[in-house]
Formats: C-alpha cells, sequence, structure tokens
C-alpha cells in the first residue's frame, strides 16, 4: 500500500473536533479513552504529512504512560518513548521505554524520521534548548512534530484553567479551595507561560528547520489562518501545533 504525502495536514472537522473537546472534558475520569483517541488522530496528522510511519523510527519526548508510542507502534512504526518522570510512566509503560530528559536525549544525530513532542513544551523552562534537541536527534529530511498549550490559551492554566487569566496565584487558590487538594501545575516550576507570537519567531529564525506548517490542533475550521493573527491568536489557538522539518546540513 502507497501512501500519498502533504505539505501540511488538512483541515480537521467539527466532529473531530467536537469529538476531542468532549474526551477532554472526561480526561480526569477517563483518560483511556481521552489519550487513545488524542494518540489516534496525532498519528492520523503524522501520517498525512509524511506519508505513513511504517517502518520509520519515531521518537516521542515527554509522551507520559505510552499512549503515542503505542499508537505509532500498532501503525508499524519503530517507537520509542522518552519521559523525564518516571512517575508518569505509571505501571504499564510503552515498551521500550527510557527515563530521559528531553534537554538531553540519549540518541545519536539524525537517528529518528519523525520526533514527537505532545504538549511538552509548556512544561519546558528552555524551549530553544529543548527544540534544538528535538532537531539534532532529527535526520535530515525527517519531521519535527511539537504542540503546545500557549499561555492565554482558556487552557493555558491546566487544571486550574480558566482562572490563570485572573493571575496563576489566584487561579492555584481557588483549586485547592475547590478541589481540597494542591494542583499538580505551578507556574515557574512545571507550567511555563510561553506565547505563539515568540515562538513562531523563534523557529522561523532558525536555519536548521523549515516550517511545513503552523497552526491551530483542534480547530475545526481556519486551523493555519487563526494561528497567523497577532493578538488573536493568543487565544483563539487554543494549541498550537507546529511540524518542522529538519534541513539538510
Amino acid at each position: 500500500m502507497t501512501h500519498s504525502t502533504r505539505t501540511s495536514p488538512p483541515d480537521p472537522s467539527l466532529r473531530r473536533s467536537l469529538a476531542l473537546f468532549r474526551a477532554f472534558l472526561r480526561e480526569q475520569q477517563d483518560p483511556e479513552t481521552c489519550y487513545s483517541l488524542l494518540a489516534r488522530d496525532a498519528a492520523d496528522q503524522v501520517e498525512a504529512v509524511c506519508g505513513g510511519v511504517a517502518g520509520k523510527v519515531v521518537v516521542d519526548v515527554g509522551g507520559g504512560s505510552g499512549y503515542f508510542t503505542r499508537e505509532f507502534r500498532r501503525r508499524g512504526a519503530h517507537g520509542f518513548l522518552f519521559e523525564p518522570d518516571a512517575r508518569e510512566l505509571g505501571a504499564r509503560p510503552a515498551a521500550p521505554a527510557v527515563v530521559a530528559d528531553g534537554y538531553l536525549l540519549p540518541l545519536a544525530e539524525g537517528a529518528a524520521d519523525v520526533t514527537f513532542s505532545s504538549n511538552v513544551l509548556e512544561h519546558v523552562d528552555d524551549p530553544q534548548t529543548f527544540l534544538s534537541e528535538l532537531v539534532r536527534v532529527t535526520r535530515p529530511g525527517g519531521i519535527v512534530y511539537l504542540s503546545f498549550t500557549n499561555w492565554f490559551s482558556p487552557w493555558g492554566g491546566h487544571e486550574w484553567a480558566p482562572w490563570h487569566y485572573l493571575g496563576a496565584d489566584r487561579a492555584r487558590a481557588r483549586y485547592q479551595r475547590r478541589t481540597g487538594r494542591p494542583p499538580k501545575h505551578t507556574l515557574g516550576e512545571n507550567l511555563f507561560a510561553h506565547h505563539i507570537g515568540p515562538t513562531l519567531r523563534q523557529v522561523r529564525a532558525r536555519d536548521d528547520i523549515t516550517v511545513v506548517s503552523a497552526r491551530s490542533r483542534y480547530w475545526p475550521f481556519l486551523a493555519a489562518t487563526v494561528a497567523k493573527v497577532p493578538g488573536v491568536r493568543e487565544f483563539a489557538t487554543w494549541n498550537l501545533l507546529l511540524i518542522l522539518r529538519r534541513c539538510s546540513p
């Protein structure tokens, strides 16, 4: 079976966006359904760009317990999971899984056909160093899939969103009062306020990658257009998806 390649994933449908949104709303109660659906959706996006993953090396950086790695392996890829927090791997991590920091991956340069990072960048203090490491382990001509929830997204505060618009400290205190437990994320420790405009400028200034696609990951229409409008994109994009191609030396 042959696969056609595209320069960018097609715009998602409203039905697909609604299905993902409903799954996100139940993420705490039913993480298996939520993340399995998200993994299938992300793998579809990767395959739409690179023409299938069967036989390719896919490196999943920060993939938690391995939903994405399992999906890529199910599609015939040689999938490898690198996760910095052993607690996130859970009782049944995808195999093979390696506890490793995304700033310094134990991989040779150009080892991966696809380097994949879903919703990790907002948890990284130094996004440029992190991106440089993703690019380093990707072969020339290979793809880097990178998505993150930007700070001014309605979900930017994660479990204490949307109250982060009123300030991180206030939002965290409200979450603790409402749930009776401290929130998982603390701004400046394991959650960082990254924005779309500066991220796009930094990525486009690099000479080792080209931008294949910069778009809202979940928006059901005009997904690339919404990410082009300064100001508006910081709220309306929700989650920025970057698909990058490593340049030849």
